[in-house]
């Protein structure tokens, strides 16, 4: 091996920061969570990979708690409640190297009920044209096995942490 040869440099983008929760209900056939498809002309034809907890990006100056409960109602439209209990659910990095950092809370929603925000973007690509579109297209309540096949894969920590939570002993 040459030694001599300078150490090739590797760049990584600097990470960016998303806090999000966990909406969960208890059924008689187990535990639920609310997940929301993600909106805009990319992810209209997909399922596997395309939902997401509610989520978005918050600053270095934001606690991520606020970041997150701020987020949930922005993109489902219904604010969380003061005095619920959060569980901490911790971080998980995705494959765009963003960290999510989650909390799950207990509550009830009909999906019905559910009005996202919308972001702009231009489309078709390169036609000078801007279109909105909502965060979330739709969000539904799936069971914690459903829940993990259709999210998108780094997120599914939260699952496997909040089913180990609520189900102590169950592999994830």
């Amino acid at each position: 091996m040459n030694s001599s040869r300078a150490p090739r440099k590797v760049s990584v983008k600097p990470r960016r920061f998303s806090a999000g929760i966990v909406l969960f209900r208890r059924r008689e056939g187990g535990v639920q969570v609310l997940l929301g498809h993600m909106g805009g002309p990319l992810w209209q034809r997909r399922d596997v990979g395309a939902w997401s907890i509610p989520k978005g990006g918050y600053g270095a100056d934001e606690d991520p708690f606020v970041a997150a409960r701020r987020e949930y109602a922005e993109e489902v439209g219904v604010p969380l409640p003061d005095d619920a209990t959060y569980l901490p659910l911790g971080d998980a990095v995705q494959a765009n190297n963003k960290k999510v950092t989650a909390w799950a809370v207990e509550g009830d929603l009909d999906p019905a009920d559910a009005v996202s925000n919308t972001f702009q973007v231009e489309w078709p690509p390169r036609s000078g044209r801007m279109q909105s579109f909502p965060e979330f297209d739709r969000v539904a309540w799936f069971d914690l096995d459903d829940a993990r096949a259709r999210i998108v894969v780094a997120q599914g920590a939260f699952l496997d942490r909040l089913r180990e939570a609520l189900e102590p002993g169950t592999p994830g």
